[in-house]
């Protein structure tokens, strides 16, 4: 998968409520009422990470989660990013 430039991650992010592109990365982060809603919440997003076979650099404390995507192989984000990303949305939109 190719790497996205500056100008095309910008663009892609419009399409994003709350992430931003950081260090070669984009990442966002989220709060919860609690830590059972967190954990719910992750593990969702887990099963459709196996899916497809893509995984978050992602921390959680408490009711708080981090994440942040790029593509390792390609050394930068690419529309696999954007891709999860908007399934993370799309999981946190219907809670």
């Amino acid at each position: 998968m190719q790497k996205l430039n500056t100008q095309e991650i910008e663009k892609e992010l419009e399409q994003l409520d709350g992430w931003e592109f950081v260090d070669g990365a984009i990442e966002t982060s989220f709060e919860f009422a609690n830590f059972r809603d967190a954990f719910s919440v992750m593990t969702r997003i887990a099963f459709e990470c196996e899916a497809q076979n893509h995984h978050p650099e992602w921390t959680n404390v408490y009711n708080s989660l981090q994440i942040r995507l790029n593509t390792h192989d390609a050394e930068g984000v690419t529309e696999k990013d954007f891709k999860l990303a908007k399934v993370i949305e799309s999981i946190i939109l219907s809670e």
